[in-house]
């Protein structure tokens, strides 16, 4: 998930560059999108115990 995260972020940069800001705005959304997902699941492991930090 998280190597779609950059990838988004990386098309979304150079479209932005070269001029297409639609293209820009909605890859740029879609990984906003992701990564409150990824917040939300870590978060979510943290709460239910899985994942235990330190």
């Amino acid at each position: 998930m998280i190597e779609w995260i950059i990838i988004l972020l990386i098309v979304a940069a150079i479209a932005s560059l070269l001029g297409f800001r639609g293209i820009a705005g909605v890859s740029a959304g879609i990984a906003k999108i992701l990564i409150f997902i990824v917040l939300v699941g870590l978060l979510l492991l943290i709460i239910f115990g899985v994942l235990v930090i330190g």
